[in-house]
């Protein structure tokens, strides 16, 4: 069973929505910034250069009524002005969001049926790397991406739904460097170490599994295996970790 979704988060996933409506198509633009010369002779040449930044254009509606194309189950389907609401409040933030689109196949429809990923954190989660086997993540796009423009309107002849076109452009973080001139020659300035220490040891809480903790504390998930050896955790132990219970991290 395949499911395909588009979810936008912000703030780190603090923030999430997987859109109700999937759009008709999903127009994605990849385009160079080569330029074209005219030789004497020889006619017209082009420069290859870098490319451009990748742009994604959505084009859907936000529905007032749970219609049978709504992908999103009724308690996680929002009013159509929150939607608005939230896009704008993203926008005038002046800070990047997270798109995802990502293709899941189910092992059996007991899964789908489950609304297995209908939260938008759990399919982000699961949109990088799933540590259930009954799910299988087909492809996915996965980038930090700038809203360039949004329109909306509400639609003739309907209970309140509102269509809407939204623009995205790939972000890339970047950060200016601190330099100073020593004999006319330009240094880099050093940046001070972190003298902040490590956390040695972590309380289990509601929720937590050891891949979630080794890809939080310690930056990728797939050293979970370091964490359940130093606790000496059996294996019939790791569906149900103790709460509050304090481990050691490697």
């Amino acid at each position: 069973m395949e499911e395909y979704g588009i979810f936008l988060g912000f703030n780190n996933q603090a923030e999430a929505f997987r859109l109700p409506v999937n759009p008709e198509t999903l127009e994605i633009k990849e385009s160079g910034d080569g330029k074209s010369y005219t030789i004497i002779d020889l006619g017209e040449i082009n420069t290859i250069a870098y490319p451009k930044l990748t742009e994604i254009t959505i084009e859907s509606i936000f529905p007032a009524q749970r219609y049978p194309f709504v992908l999103v189950q009724e308690d996680g389907l929002k009013r159509p002005f929150e939607y608005v609401e939230l896009i704008k409040k993203w926008m005038t933030s002046r800070r990047p969001i997270r798109f995802v689109f990502s293709g899941v196949s189910y092992a059996d429809d007991t899964k789908k049926a489950e609304g297995k990923l209908n939260d938008a954190k759990k399919w982000l989660k699961e949109s990088s790397t799933s540590e259930d086997k009954s799910i299988e993540i087909d492809f996915g796009v996965n980038m930090a991406m700038s809203i360039e423009g949004f329109t909306w309107k509400l639609s003739a002849g309907t209970s309140g739904d509102i269509e809407y076109s939204l623009s995205l452009k790939k972000y890339v973080f970047y950060q200016a460097v601190a330099v100073k001139v020593v004999n006319d020659e330009v240094k880099v300035e050093k940046k001070r170490a972190n003298e902040t220490p490590k956390p040695t040891t972590y309380t289990l809480k509601s929720g937590d599994s050891l891949w979630k903790i080794a890809k939080e504390k310690l930056g990728d998930g797939k050293r979970c295996g370091e964490i359940q050896k130093l606790n000496g955790i059996k294996d019939s132990e790791l569906r149900k970790l103790p709460i509050g219970k304090v481990i050691k991290l490697p």
